[in-house]
C-alpha cells in the first residue's frame, strides 16, 4: 500500500516536472521567436504574474519598423511644431513691444522737433525785434534830440524802454555816450519818472 503511495506521488511530481519543462521550453522558443506562445497562454501568465505583450497587427509585416521610425519622426515634428509655435508668439510679443517702443520714440522725437522749431521761431523772432531795434534807435538817434522825443512820445511805454536800451547798447558797442539820458531830460518829469521805474523795474 505504501509502494503504491509513492509510486503515485513520483507519477505526479514527473507529470508536473514534464509541463514545467514543457511550459519553460515553450517559453523559451516563444523569447528566440521561433513560435508564438505568450498570446495563447495570456491567462496563465497572468496568473503567474507574467504580462504578455501588446499583439501586434501584422507582425509578419517587413515595413512595420519603418513605420514606428516614421510614427517616432512624427511625434518629434510635433514636438518641433509646438515649440515653433510657442517661439513664434514670443517673437510675436517681442516685435510688439519693440513697436511700443518705437511709436513712443517716434512721439518723443515729434515732441523734440516741435520744441526745436518753437525755440527756433523765438529765436527768429528775438533776433527781428532786436535788428527792428537797432533800425529804429538809428532812427531816432539820427534825427534832432526834440524831434525824436516828440515821436517816442506817442509810443507804449516798453516800446520806448526797448528803444533806450537798445540805443545804450549801440553806445556801448561804440564806445561813445548814450543819448538816452539827454533824451530823458527833454520829456515830461513824471513820464519821464515812469520809464525810469519800469526800466529799473527790469533791468
Amino acid at each position: 500500500m505504501a509502494g503504491s503511495t509513492r509510486s503515485g506521488l513520483r507519477i505526479i511530481l514527473l507529470i508536473l516536472l514534464i509541463t514545467v519543462l514543457f511550459l519553460g521550453g515553450l517559453l523559451w522558443f516563444d523569447f528566440l521567436g521561433i513560435v508564438d506562445v505568450r498570446y495563447r497562454f495570456a491567462p496563465v501568465l497572468k496568473l503567474v504574474g507574467l504580462d504578455s505583450p501588446e499583439k501586434l497587427d501584422n507582425p509578419d509585416d517587413f515595413l512595420l519598423l519603418d513605420r514606428e521610425r516614421l510614427d517616432k519622426q512624427v511625434q518629434a515634428l510635433d514636438i518641433r511644431g509646438e515649440e515653433l509655435d510657442k517661439r513664434e508668439n514670443e517673437i510675436l510679443l517681442e516685435e510688439a513691444e519693440v513697436q511700443q517702443k518705437l511709436e513712443i520714440l517716434t512721439e518723443q522725437e515729434k515732441s523734440l522737433e516741435d520744441r526745436e522749431k518753437s525755440f527756433n521761431d523765438r529765436l527768429k523772432a528775438y533776433e527781428d525785434r532786436s535788428r527792428n531795434l537797432r533800425q529804429a534807435s538809428a532812427y531816432f538817434t539820427g534825427m534832432p534830440p526834440k524831434d525824436a522825443v516828440a515821436r517816442l512820445m506817442g509810443m507804449a511805454d516798453q516800446d520806448i524802454i526797448d528803444i533806450f536800451r537798445a540805443t545804450e547798447l549801440i553806445a556801448q558797442e561804440a564806445g561813445t555816450d548814450s543819448i538816452v539820458s539827454y533824451w530823458f531830460s527833454l520829456m515830461p518829469a513824471d513820464r519821464a519818472a515812469e520809464l525810469n521805474r519800469k526800466m529799473l523795474k527790469k533791468p
